[in-house]
C-alpha cells in the first residue's frame, strides 16, 4: 500500500461530507469488544438511530480486511459484531492492520485518526482511556491521551472510563493542553457516575457553546481535539460510592491474576458487570446514547457555523 489512505464511505457518510452536513463518528471496539451478540449489535444501530434523529449522520469507523470504513451499513455492523479474532486498534497498529488485510475495531484513539482523515470533526464515545491506577510503577497510559492532543476531533464521552485514575488522567490532559469541558455542571463525570468528586476545568452549558469554542480555538491556529465530558442522565447513573467499591474489588482481582495491558480494561469491565448484576451495561447504553445525542448537536452547530 502506498500514498494515502483510502476510505470507503458509505453514500450517506460520503453525501453529508460533500455538502458540508453534521457527521458524527463512532468507535466500533464498543462493537466488538464492549459487550455480547446481539446486545451490541442492537446497542450500535441504537446510537445510529440516536444521531439521525438529531439531524446528523452516523460514521462508524472499523477496518475491514485492511480496508478502512468511515459509515457501515446494517449488515456490515452485523458481520462485525459476530466477529472473532477482531484486532483492537489504537495509534501503533492501526497502520499494521491496514498493510497486512486485517479486521479490525477502532478505539478512541484509532477513530480520531480515521475521523481526522475523512474530515470528520466530532465522535461520541463512552470513556476515554486514561491514566490507569498504579501507572506510576506500570507507566500504563492510554494513547487517548495523546492523540487527544495531537488530532484536531472534539470527543464527547462521560469523562475517562471511572476504572481509571482521573485525577492523574486530568493531570495529563492538563499537560498535553487537551481541553476538558464538563457540559451542563462544574464537576468531572465518572464514567457511570455523574460526580467523580473533582471540578472540571472548564463548563459549557450549551452545545453552541462547544462549536464556539471549538471554532475560536481554530482561528487562533489551536491544535489538537477537545474533550467534552457530559454526565450520564440522573436516572440512570450508578453512585460513585457504589461504583468505587465495585472497582476496588475488580482492580484487586486483576492483580491476582496478573492481567495486564490491553486486557486490563475489558476484563475490569466484565467483573464490574458482574458485581453489579448488569447494571454497569444498563447504564453504560445510557452514556453512550446520551454522548451520541449531544456530539450530534455539537456537529449540526459547527456545519451551521460554518454554511
Amino acid at each position: 500500500m502506498t500514498g494515502s489512505i483510502k476510505i470507503e464511505m458509505t453514500a450517506e457518510v460520503a453525501e453529508a461530507l460533500a455538502q458540508n452536513r453534521p457527521v458524527v463518528a463512532l468507535e466500533s471496539t464498543i462493537i466488538t469488544h464492549g459487550m455480547p451478540w446481539p446486545g451490541n449489535r442492537d446497542m450500535a444501530l441504537e446510537v445510529e438511530a440516536v444521531i439521525r434523529a438529531e439531524g446528523a449522520v452516523p460514521a462508524t469507523i472499523a477496518v475491514i480486511d485492511g480496508h478502512l470504513h468511515a459509515g457501515l451499513d446494517e449488515a456490515t455492523i452485523t458481520k462485525l459484531a459476530q466477529a472473532t479474532d477482531v484486532m483492537k486498534l489504537s495509534r501503533a497498529d492501526f497502520a499494521f492492520a491496514l498493510a497486512e488485510g486485517r479486521t479490525g475495531a477502532t478505539t478512541v484513539a484509532a477513530t480520531m485518526m480515521a475521523a481526522h482523515l475523512a474530515g470528520i470533526s466530532v465522535f461520541a464515545t463512552g470513556g476515554i482511556g486514561g491514566v490507569h491506577q498504579g501507572a506510576e510503577l506500570s507507566f500504563d497510559i492510554s494513547a487517548d491521551l495523546e492523540e487527544l492532543s495531537r488530532t484536531p476531533v472534539i470527543v464527547v464521552s462521560a469523562g475517562a472510563k471511572a476504572i481509571l485514575d482521573i485525577p492523574k488522567t486530568l493531570e495529563a490532559l492538563e499537560t498535553r493542553g487537551v481541553p476538558v469541558v464538563a457540559f451542563g455542571q462544574d464537576a468531572m463525570p465518572a464514567f457511570w457516575s455523574r460526580d467523580s468528586g473533582l471540578k472540571a476545568p472548564l463548563r459549557l452549558d450549551e452545545a453552541a457553546d462547544i462549536a464556539r469554542f471549538e471554532l475560536t480555538r481554530r482561528a487562533l491556529g489551536g491544535h489538537g481535539g477537545m474533550l467534552i465530558a457530559n454526565p450520564v442522565p440522573v436516572e440512570d447513573e450508578i453512585a460513585a460510592a457504589v461504583m468505587n467499591r465495585h472497582i476496588a474489588a475488580a482492580l484487586a482481582t486483576a492483580k491476582s491474576r496478573g492481567i495486564e495491558g490491553k486486557a486490563v480494561t475489558p476484563f475490569l469491565l466484565g467483573e464490574i458487570l458482574t458485581l453489579t448484576n448488569g447494571e454497569s451495561l444498563k447504564t453504560n447504553i445510557a452514556l453512550v446514547l446520551n454522548n451520541a445525542r449531544l456530539a450530534a448537536r455539537i456537529a449540526a452547530e459547527l456545519a451551521s457555523a460554518s454554511n
